[in-house]
């Protein structure tokens, strides 16, 4: 259970401001259709972190716990100062959002796909995965996360986005990131198999 509350906060904290937010707000100023959003959102994300959480496993099997609990915990480490930098949208990823081939849903899981590749929450699920070895309830909690995150996002709209505050909470997700990197690297939880 705690790999799935673990990636769930996680996640959802890290997605706050993030470029798959602005995405989500921007699809639903476009189109106005939030359900086709949401679904579309889940189906991205759950394709996206899938593969994420198979690279994180992938990677248990391939490198031996030393050099993997070195690894994971500088990876934490880096998302901390990641997550501290702020997202903008990328214009590839809001062109897919604006020309609205396909439908509402397809646009959506194809903007918010390309959107993760390489995200920090994309990054983060490979290394969660990694750290818990545990596949699924890391890739459902990630999934949940992002769209604990997203889905007020799509309903809402901007009229809340000002309103959260940013930096604060883009702050306890580094904190957050750093505390899983240093435990990490001093091995704490080795001995309950994570």
């Amino acid at each position: 259970m705690e790999p799935f509350l673990i990636s769930t906060g996680v996640v959802a904290l890290a997605e706050m401001g993030d470029k798959t937010q602005l995405l989500a707000f921007m699809l639903a100023a476009r189109f106005r259709r939030p359900l086709p959003i949401v679904w579309g959102i889940l189906a991205a994300t759950l394709l996206n972190h899938a593969c994420a959480g198979a690279v994180g496993a992938w990677l248990t099997s391939v490198i031996g716990p030393g050099v993997l609990r070195w690894v994971l915990g500088l990876s934490f480490l880096a998302m901390a100062a990641w997550v501290l930098v702020p997202d903008k949208l990328d214009e590839d990823e809001a062109e897919v959002g604006r020309k609205g081939r396909g439908g509402v849903f397809l646009t959506t899981v194809v903007a918010f796909f390309l959107a993760e590749m390489g995200d920090k929450t994309q990054i983060a699920t490979v290394a969660l995965a990694a750290k818990f070895a545990a596949f699924w309830p890391v890739v459902a909690g990630t999934t949940l996360g992002m769209m604990l995150a997203n889905v007020p996002a799509v309903y809402l709209g901007g009229s809340v986005a000002h309103r959260l505050p940013i930096r604060l909470i883009h702050g306890i997700v580094a904190v957050i990131f750093a505390a899983l990197g240093v435990a990490t690297l001093l091995g704490v939880g080795e001995r309950w198999g994570f």
